[in-house]
C-alpha cells in the first residue's frame, strides 16, 4: 500500500504493509481492495465493508487500514487509473486499413481494421484508431489520442494531444446554414471553416461538433462533453467546461472557462456565457449571462429567484381558487 499511496500523496493509518491488488466502491469491495469514503450516509456500509483499506479525509474508528487524503475521490481516481488502466490496443497497422497518399504516421500508431485515412493526414505518436474510424483529407491528429469505433473526422479537422473521442462521434460536419432563394427553397451556405479540438478533451458517444462557416469552431483544453451533445458552428467552448448529455449549443456561442451545462440545456445562437456559470438541467438560455453562479429555468434566471418561482408555481392552483373566490365576494359586495 505504501507504493500506491506514494503516487497520490496522503498518510497511512494502520497496517502500511497491507497488500492492495484492486479498487472498488464500498458496496462491492472485497479483501485486497481499496475503497474511499465521503458520504456519511454510507457509514454503516463502510463498517461492514470487506475492503482492506479506505481513503478518508479524516481518521475514523475502523479496523481496516486508512489513507488520510484531503480529496478522497481524487486519490481514489488516481489509484484506479494505476491499478485498472483502460485497455489499449497493441500498436500496428492492419492490412485492412486504408491509408491514402501523403499520410504521416508517428511512432507506435494503431490503425485497426477498416480505418480510412484520407490524403495529407497527420497522426501523432501513440495514437489509436479503433475499427471503422474515418478521417477525411487534411486532418491533423496529435499524440496519445484515442478515436473509438466509427468516429468520423471531416476534412481539415485538428485534434490536439491526449484527446478521447468515443464511438460514433462526428467532428467537422457542416454547420446548419441555409438561405431562402427566389423560389423560397433552402439554398445551402457552404461551411468553409474547420473544427479545432485542443488538448485533453473527451467527447462522449454520438456527439456532433459542427465546422465553422468561416474561421474555426474551437473546443478548448480540458473540456469534457457527454453523449448526444450538439455544438453548432463557430462556437467556442472555454477551458475545462462540462457539457452534459443532450445539451444543444446553437451557432456562434462563446462559453467561458469552467462552464457547466447540465442535461438537456439549450443555448440560443450568438449567446455568450461568462466564466464559471452553471446552468441547471432542461433550462433554456436565450440571452448572454456574465456573472458566475447558477442559473435555471426558461429563460434562464439566477438560482434564487428561479427557485422561488418554482415554489410559487406549485401553489398556482390554490392561488387561482382563492382569486376566483375573492372576485365572487367582491362582485357580491358591488351588487349590494
Amino acid at each position: 500500500m505504501q507504493e500506491v499511496v506514494a503516487l497520490v500523496g496522503g498518510t497511512i493509518q494502520g497496517d502500511a504493509a497491507q497488500e492492495i491488488s484492486g479498487v472498488n466502491g464500498i458496496k462491492f469491495a472485497q479483501a485486497g481492495d481499496i475503497t474511499y469514503f465521503t458520504d456519511k450516509k454510507l457509514q454503516t456500509k463502510l463498517e461492514t465493508c470487506k475492503a482492506s483499506a479506505v481513503i478518508v479525509s479524516a481518521p475514523l474508528e475502523l479496523d481496516m487500514a486508512q489513507v488520510i487524503h484531503p480529496n478522497p475521490p481524487l486519490a481514489f481516481a488516481k489509484i484506479l487509473a494505476i491499478i485498472r488502466p483502460n485497455p489499449r490496443l497493441e500498436p500496428g497497422i492492419s492490412p485492412e486499413a486504408v491509408v491514402s497518399e501523403n499520410v504521416t504516421l508517428g511512432k507506435n500508431v494503431t490503425l485497426s481494421p477498416f480505418v480510412y485515412l484520407g490524403k495529407n493526414v497527420r497522426v501523432g505518436d501513440d495514437t489509436v484508431l479503433h475499427p471503422g474510424t474515418v478521417v477525411y483529407d487534411g486532418c491533423q491528429i496529435g499524440n496519445q489520442v484515442t478515436l473509438h469505433a466509427n468516429v468520423t473526422l471531416y476534412h481539415d479537422t485538428v485534434i490536439g494531444n491526449r484527446v478521447i473521442l468515443h464511438a460514433g462521434v462526428v467532428i467537422g460536419v457542416d454547420g446548419f446554414g441555409y438561405i431562402l432563394d427566389e423560389q423560397s427553397r433552402h439554398f445551402k451556405i457552404n461551411q468553409v471553416g474547420r473544427v479545432v479540438i485542443e488538448d485533453d478533451v473527451e467527447v462522449g458517444s454520438n456527439a456532433c461538433i459542427d465546422r465553422a462557416a468561416f474561421g474555426e469552431t474551437v473546443v478548448k483544453t480540458g473540456v469534457k462533453i457527454d453523449n448526444l451533445v450538439q455544438v453548432g458552428h463557430n462556437c467556442e467552448i472555454g477551458e475545462h467546461s462540462l457539457l452534459v448529455a443532450q445539451v444543444g449549443v446553437a451557432g456562434s456561442c462563446k462559453l467561458g472557462h469552467h462552464v457547466i451545462l447540465a442535461g438537456q440545456v439549450g443555448v440560443a445562437d450568438h449567446v455568450t456565457l461568462g466564466d464559471q456559470i452553471i446552468v441547471a438541467a432542461q433550462s433554456g438560455v436565450s440571452k448572454s449571462l456574465d456573472k458566475p453562479g447558477m442559473y435555471g429555468g426558461f429563460p434562464a434566471a439566477p438560482a434564487i429567484p428561479w427557485k422561488k418561482s418554482l415554489a410559487t408555481f406549485s401553489k398556482l392552483p390554490e392561488l387561482s381558487r382563492k382569486i376566483r373566490a375573492l372576485e365572487k365576494r367582491l362582485k357580491a359586495i358591488e351588487n349590494q
